[in-house]
């Protein structure tokens, strides 16, 4: 505990806001924000939105994470995985987190009411609130189903590009988002799998700790098949063709060969949960390359 509160202490003053924004899951949200703006647009995400609509909403992003670890601090104090965080270690106090949060969730939402639209900004908005205050103050404490229901907020992200660019909902935006939906509770579950402990010493009624891991595991590989048939949709709706059709086929079966592994040695929690990460970050890849190359896509 003393090594990782002296190695939180080391950084530098800015690494710590930093740090508050979990950039890595951010950076991985921006990009899901971008694909959606650029499906939407065939003819070309006008620059403004295109730049200030990202930024507005990476922006709202980061100030959800930080909520969340101003929110948590308690929690991450007692696990092995967060106690080194900039709030748990002391290295930045309570009130510092939430101005930092304020400052970005407020130069977020000025940017999306300038550049984009109501609807953006009152979704992005919505989104925040659902995952700041809806998911970590209540359901992560509340029910083993918290990430089922509150990974809505987090699958918001390539459905929030999306409106940025045409103001309404649409049938792509909405499967986008159902795709996140479908793909956040196996991806959490394989993390929960290996940290159980931590969330059992703080409390947290996750599903590993509270149904057992192979109950989990069993849950994990249903919602894969389902993420499976859900990934095939935007070629259902003609917004995706045959180089997606394959490269999904292909991303979901490794994804669930993996998720029938786990319910035979646990040990492949971690390789299951970092797959999850590259299947999701290829999956849009996918969806952006068949936009631009394939004739009519784009």
């Amino acid at each position: 505990m003393a090594h990782a509160v002296g190695t939180a202490a080391a950084r530098a003053p800015w690494r710590r806001y930093v740090e508050l924004t979990k950039p890595r899951v951010v950076a991985l949200m921006v990009f899901t924000v971008a694909v959606g703006m650029m499906l939407a647009a065939p003819q070309g995400v006008p620059w403004r939105v295109g730049l200030f609509g990202t930024a507005g909403i990476a922006m709202l992003a980061c100030s959800a994470a930080a909520l969340n670890h101003l929110i948590d601090r308690r929690v991450d104090a007692v696990m092995a995985r967060t106690r080194a965080r900039p709030l748990p270690s002391g290295t930045l106090q309570s009130v510092q987190a939430a101005a930092f949060a304020a400052v970005l969730g407020a130069g977020g939402t000025a940017l999306l009411v300038a550049f984009t639209n109501n609807l953006c900004a009152v979704l992005t908005l919505a989104s925040l609130v659902g995952y700041a205050g809806v998911y970590s103050l209540f359901l992560k404490r509340s029910t083993p189903q918290n990430i089922v229901i509150g990974g809505a907020a987090g699958a918001a992200p390539p459905l929030l590009g999306w409106v940025a660019v045409t103001g309404h909902l649409d049938a792509g935006g909405i499967v986008l988002f159902l795709i996140i939906l479908v793909w956040t509770p196996p991806h959490f579950w394989a993390l929960a799998i290996h940290r159980r402990d931590d969330y059992a010493r703080a409390a947290l009624p996750m599903l590993p700790v509270t149904h057992g891991v192979p109950f989990t595991c069993r849950r994990i590989l249903g919602y894969t098949l389902l993420l499976w048939a859900v990934s095939l949709l935007p070629v259902a709706i003609g917004m995706a063709h045959l180089p997606y059709l394959v490269g999904a086929a292909v991303l979901g079966g490794r994804f669930t060969w993996l998720a029938w592994r786990l319910r035979q040695d646990t040990r492949l929690a971690m390789p299951v949960f970092r797959f999850s990460i590259a299947y999701l970050a290829a999956l849009f890849a996918l969806l952006l390359v068949d936009h631009w190359f394939t004739p009519g896509g784009g």
